[in-house]
Parts: structure tokens; sequence; C-alpha cells
């Protein structure tokens, strides 16, 4: 029943999305399915009116007439066939990709890219050869074996009662290996999952593996991974020989038996020589359709991990939904406020819990304290990568919810640690959050990162080629890079996650700088931070302890408090410089 569901979900995707077409391809298989049963009885009134000294003409005239149609029907069904498969399948594509990347990053994480890619693309190939099978031949067998069983009966009753019964032996034997490669089927399928899942992490991470001399390690692993996927696909390749055997053996028989039984009814008169050849032409057709039919099972079942997987990934909740009377979010002043938001991640007891605190608009707030205290957390909820368990988020006063997911989002720029380049060119990473940016806008978001001079002394300038990942740029730059795509979105609410972290003193001084000309456009900043001058220069801090804020208030009170934050820059996690040791007064004492 499983397997079922499974197969008309596939197809019910067809037919959602070109009912006209399908409806079409549909008819057009009961045209092709009636011909090819009606050939058989053609043939075998054409052997009775040669028998008969009669009329074969009027017969060769009628056959010949329906091989007209069948070929022209046959072509119409292939052409139509082929461009709805493809169709679809880059349609499924495009959704399957718009639900993934709208996946939370602890998904990600979990399943890791190489098994999440292995998933579509495996998916969407299962999906395609389905369809293609189903509308260019399945569907037109199944009309087939339709009209066989009553144009059979109506012939004789005893020859087709035979018939049947062996084509039902044959079934019984094929549904019971293909029954049994079920389950060894779903084990391949893991392995096969694993195997991507490996390659995938190993290339993702292919200048550890250099460095680490690793070559070999990863190849053994891989190679074993590769020897457990054979071992799990050799029974299953064994079962389907012996499927092979068995419907070779299954066709010639029932050939056999046919022209046995039809002998001897033609000795006693009951049956004409005609009517036998076309038992046997039913016989060898319900043999062919009947293998089709069981092919296309068997290709289902061992298809169907696959499918699941696939199925799996587009029935995954996005981590916020959009509620049907979100309005956009138009023009905001910044003004950003938590109120007694808690947020537990699932299957554990590590979130955030009773975040209650308010952001002025153009206001800076850090976010200090020990790694995995819930700062990163905070800031996903107010991008609404997922939503609060308890309380509410709002800007200037409207909750969060209610806006549509894209508007929100437009109105906040994330800069992130890890700087999340695309390997494209300069000018088009910094183009993401405004793609219509003209040039000249892009030069001076560039320039108030600080980001300019590098790139003109790259090959073709803002046209450069960044690599994978920004594997062409140092760290600086691809934060600079970074940085820049946030300062040209020009959002009311600017998030920096750590985002100087892989910059020298003297960069981070002119990057501090851009932040300080952005605060002067009023737009309020949040900024995880563990440099002491982005402390220092911030209007308020939130200092972090499992989840919760234990302290707020500005650097010198803090400090002056000789709580968490002071340990936290006594301890050296509150980085000191040279440049901010002069903003704080006993400094070298709580040192």
């Amino acid at each position: 029943m499983k397997l079922v569901r499974l197969y008309l979900r596939t197809l019910n995707i067809l037919w959602s999305e070109e009912k006209m077409l399908t409806l079409a391809l549909v008819l057009t298989s009961v045209c092709v399915g009636f011909i090819q049963v009606a050939e058989p009885v053609l043939f075998g009134r054409a052997i009775d009116s040669l028998s008969n000294a009669g009329n074969v003409m009027k017969v060769l005239v009628f056959w010949g007439g329906l091989s007209v149609v069948n070929i022209i029907s046959s072509v119409f069904l292939a052409v139509m066939s082929d461009r709805l498969a493809h169709r679809q399948r880059l349609n499924t594509l495009d959704q399957v990709f718009e639900r993934v990347i709208a996946l939370p990053v602890s998904y990600h994480s979990e399943q890791g890219s190489g098994r999440v890619v292995h998933a579509i693309l495996s998916g969407t190939d299962q999906l395609f050869q389905l369809w293609l099978s189903f509308m260019r031949e399945h569907l037109a067998s199944l009309v087939g074996i339709a009209f066989l069983v009553p144009m059979a009966i109506s012939m004789d009753w005893r020859m087709a009662i035979l018939l049947f019964a062996l084509s039902f032996i044959y079934l019984v034997a094929n549904f019971a290996i293909v029954k049994k490669t079920h389950f060894l089927q779903e084990q391949v399928e893991t392995y096969h999952q694993n195997l991507f899942a490996r390659i995938g992490d190993v290339i993702g991470n292919v200048t550890v593996v250099q460095s680490y001399t690793r070559l070999m390690d990863e190849i053994k692993a891989l190679q074993g991974i590769t020897s457990q996927l054979l071992s799990a696909q050799y029974p299953i390749l064994t079962w389907w020989g012996i499927l092979s055997i068995i419907t070779r053996i299954s066709s010639a028989l029932t050939m056999v038996i046919i022209l046995g039984m039809g002998s001897w009814l033609v000795t006693r008169g009951e049956l004409t020589v005609g009517e036998v050849v076309s038992f046997v032409g039913f016989s060898g057709l319900l043999i062919a359709k009947l293998e089709q039919i069981s092919g296309f099972v068997s290709r289902i079942i061992s298809r169907a991990p696959a499918l699941q997987n696939f199925f799996h990934l587009l029935d995954q909740n996005g981590a916020a939904v959009e509620m049907p009377y979100a309005r956009p979010l138009h023009h905001a002043r910044g003004e950003v406020a938590f109120n007694h938001v808690t947020y537990r991640y699932k299957g554990s007891q590590v979130g955030v819990f009773d975040l209650d605190f308010k952001v002025e608009p153009g206001q800076t707030v850090a976010l200090v304290g020990p790694s995995g205290s819930g700062k990163t957390t905070t800031l996903a909820l107010l991008q609404r990568l997922f939503d609060p368990q308890e309380g509410s988020i709002t800007i200037d006063g409207e909750d969060i919810r209610t806006f549509t997911l894209a508007s929100l989002r437009h109105s906040i720029a994330t800069v992130f640690q890890d700087s999340g380049l695309f390997n494209r060119s300069i000018s088009e990473n910094i183009r993401v959050g405004r793609p219509d940016a003209t040039d000249a806008e892009v030069q001076r978001a560039a320039e108030q990162a600080d980001a300019h001079d590098f790139i003109m002394k790259k090959t073709g300038g803002y046209d450069f080629i960044i690599g994978e990942r920004g594997g062409a740029l140092s760290g600086g730059e691809r934060q600079r890079i970074a940085i820049a795509r946030a300062i040209l979105k020009n959002a009311p609410i600017l998030i920096f996650d750590e985002a100087t972290s892989a910059l020298d003193n003297q960069t981070e001084k002119k990057i501090q700088h851009a932040i300080s000309n952005l605060r002067a456009q009023q737009k309020t900043t949040f900024i995880i931070a563990h440099r002491l001058s982005t402390v220092i220069s911030a209007d308020h801090i939130l200092v972090f302890d499992r989840g919760r804020v234990v302290e707020a208030g500005n650097f010198h009170s803090l400090l002056s408090k000789k709580g968490l934050f002071a340990d936290l820059v006594k301890l050296g996690e509150i980085m000191p410089e040279k440049h901010a040791e002069k903003h704080v007064g006993g400094l070298s004492e709580v040192r």
C-alpha cells in the first residue's frame, strides 16, 4: 500500500501540472493499446480467410489503416511524453531547490551537502524515468490488457482461462522475487547516500585532506563504502537474473501449451486455425505486457528508497512558515524588541530563554558571551530562520510574523563569520542583495568596506571570478566583499556575526569606520564580536550565558560590576587591543 501511494504521488505531479496534455496522452495510449490487441485478431481472421479462400483484402486494408493510425499515435505519444517528462523534471528540480535553500542551516548541517545533492539529483532522475516509461509504454500496456481480457473470453473462454492461468503463475513468480529484493534495495540506497555524503565531505575539505596527507586514507575509506555497496547490490542482481530466466521459461511454456490446447480444439472442430493463431498472438502480447508491467513494478521498488528520500526532502517543513495574512514590511525605522522570547532546539534543552530587550532605531548593540551561549540563535530568530516557541519579536512595534519573509529579510543585511561567497565575479557577489545596483553604487560600497583598492589589483577588477566560496581571495578580502554586500543592500537593520574576526587590526579599524558611517545613517546594528574596540563603540551590550541575557549595559557599567562580562575581558574572551586600552579605565587591574 505504501508503494502504491508513492507511485500515485509520482503520477499526480504530471496530472497536476499538465492536465490537458496528460489527458491527450491517456487518450493516445488507449488508441495504441486497442490497436495492439486488435492486431492478433486481424491476423487470425486473415489466416481463416486464406484457409477458406475468402476475401482477405478487406482484412488487410483495415489492418493497414489501423497500422497507420498506430504509427502516428505512437510517434505522438513518444514525442509528447519526452517533452512532458523533461519539462516536469526541470519544474520539479526548481521546486525542490526552492524548498531546500529555505530549510534551516541546522538541517543542512545534519544531512550534509553531499547527501542533500544526491537526494535531489537521484530523486528527479528516478521521477523522470518513471514518468517516461509509464507514458511511453506501461499506460498502453495496461489499456491493452484491459481490452485483451474481454476479447479473449469472447473468442473462447477455455483458451482464455488457460491463458490467464499461465499468466497468473508468471505474475506470482515475478512479484515474489520483486518483494524479495525490496528490502535489499533500501539497504543499497542507504549505501549510495553514505557514498555521496562522504564524497561531498571530502571535496568540501580538500585543503585539509591535502594538508594532512590523508589522500590514501580517504581513498581507502571510500573504497570500503563502495565495497559494502557492491556486497548489498550483488544479491539483488542475482535475483533479477533469476527473474529473467523465469520470464523466458514462462513465455516459451505458455506458447507451447496454448498451441497444444488450440490444436486439440481444432481437431475437434471447436476452434479455427485463425483463432488459434490469435490466441498465440494474445499469449505473446500478454506475456510481453506483463513483463513490461513487472519490470516497471520492479523498477518502482528499486527506486522507491530514492523517491522516498526525495519526497521526504520535499516535505520538510521550513524553519518559518509565512502567514496567509502576511504583508510587506516597508521603510522600517529599525526599532527591534524581543518580548520574553524562548526557543529550544528540537530534541534538546539548548536554545535561548526569556529574552526581553528593546533596541532603538540607529543603536548599535553588541552581543557577547561564551561560545554556544545563544548569540547567533538570537539573531537567527530576528531573521525568522526559525520561530520562537514562546514570546514575540517586533520591528517598529509589529510582530515580525505578520510580515512576508522576503520583505523581512530584505530589511536585514547580514555579514557572517563565514563570508558566504559564490563562485562568481566580485561585482555579482556584492550585488547579491541588490541585483539592480549600478556600477557606481557597487564601487561606493566597496570603498566604504575598504575593498576597492585590492579589487582593482585583481585581473579584471570587479569582474574577477573569486572561485568556490571565495577561494581565490584571502580571509580579510572575503570579509570585506561580504561587508560591501551588506552596505550596498542598504537595509535598516544590520547584523555582523563576528564579521571582523578574519581581519587584521588595521583593516578592522577601517571596517569599524564603515560601521560608524552606517550608524550615522540610523542603521540599527547587532554585532557579535570578541574585539574590545567593537564592544567599546556599542551603545548597548547584552551578555549571554547558557541562552539567557545575564547582564546588560554599556561597556564601563558592565566592567565596573565585575560580573561575567568583566570575567570575559579578564580571561581574554573579549580581546583587548592597544588602540582600545585608552578608553578603558582600570583595564590592567581587571586583567
